[in-house]
């Protein structure tokens, strides 16, 4: 028996859609997602009826959703977008007798567990496939800094737990972090991780080496800067990047430590997109450099997931565990 289902990734700027089929084995396929950009649609159920409108007007009365933020409480709110979320009235609103609501990192946790080897590329570390139990630790730049650990048995059951890693205090290792981290602590009382390995943190880490050459600071957006650096258009946003790349990779080891993993995995549209960039990098190495742990660390396989949509596959499998285990 096959069950039909909407999956659906929210952030704050666009909304992802997909029809889903999960087979009684618990296989996954995606149909074809359908991306909207939040700012277009007034509500959640307005965008809802128009992805409905989009497959004919009729969807299935069964709904996993991943969610940017926080998921616990009666009523959900997004940091970007004016979207509110009552997961109790989404049988009346969206017609969905069941359903599930899961933090976007969340999802990707289960889609870590759920994806085939052939989804997964080598960054660091022993080049063997991840460990069939154990934790891994999964995390990912974007936006913010999203962290997930999720844990195996060894039998193919594993369990998710989405966490606020992200916002752990910024941990600078030499000269220039600590360059980095002065010029944040000008803006920001507490300085977390996310401020510096995210997809905006490019710009402070550009503007903070600029600042060091005496150089003038040119207002660029991130996604530029991401542009000029990994193309090697523009020496300083090369170097930015660079320092991004190293960054990531002392971040990456301290949640490793933290969770106990048996490897990791990047997560994340950003670490897809500077995937070359990170393998050149010295992203390996400050991984590994723990002081008396670096044996340790060197022996974790570490891995890029290349799921094209894992907030969509993993909500889908988060219903699954969830309703039809």
């Amino acid at each position: 028996m096959t069950t039909s289902i909407v999956t659906v990734d929210i952030g704050g700027t666009h909304a992802r859609f997909a029809l889903a089929e999960i087979a009684a084995d618990g296989a996954i396929t995606l149909g074809e997602p359908a991306t909207l950009h939040t700012k277009d649609h007034a509500s959640f159920q307005t965008a809802w009826e128009h992805f409905a409108e989009l497959q004919g007007g009729t969807l299935p009365d069964a709904v996993a959703i991943a969610i940017a933020g926080p998921v616990g409480g009666e009523i959900i709110r997004f940091t970007n977008n004016p979207w509110v979320i009552r997961p109790a009235l989404i049988p009346e609103k969206l017609g969905a007798s069941r359903y599930t609501v899961i933090n976007d990192f969340g999802a990707v946790g289960h889609a870590v567990a759920r994806a085939g080897a052939d989804f997964f590329v080598h960054l660091a570390g022993p080049d063997k496939p991840l460990p069939a139990s154990g934790t891994l630790s999964v995390l990912g730049p974007g936006t913010g800094m999203g962290v997930a650990h999720v844990w195996r048995d060894g039998t193919g059951d594993y369990r998710v737990q989405a966490t606020e890693g992200g916002h752990i205090d910024f941990a600078p290792v030499d000269s220039i972090e600590d360059a980095i981290l002065a010029r944040l602590r000008q803006r920001y009382r507490r300085v977390s991780a996310e401020r510096v390995v995210s997809g905006p943190g490019l710009v402070d880490i550009y503007e903070a080496l600029a600042g060091m050459e005496g150089r003038a600071i040119q207002q660029v957006d991130d996604w530029t800067l991401w542009g000029l650096g990994t193309s090697g258009e523009d020496s300083l946003a090369a170097a930015a990047v660079d320092r991004f790349c190293l960054a990531l990779g002392s971040f990456a080891g301290d949640i490793a430590l933290a969770q106990g993993a048996s490897g990791v995995v990047i997560a994340g549209g950003l670490g897809l997109r500077i995937r070359d960039t990170l393998l050149q990098s010295g992203f390996a190495n400050r991984f590994k450099a723990k002081g008396r742990f670096e044996g340790l660390m060197a022996a974790l396989p570490v891995k890029l997931i290349t799921h094209p949509q894992p907030g969509l596959f993993g909500a889908a499998a988060a219903f699954a565990k969830e309703h039809l285990s």
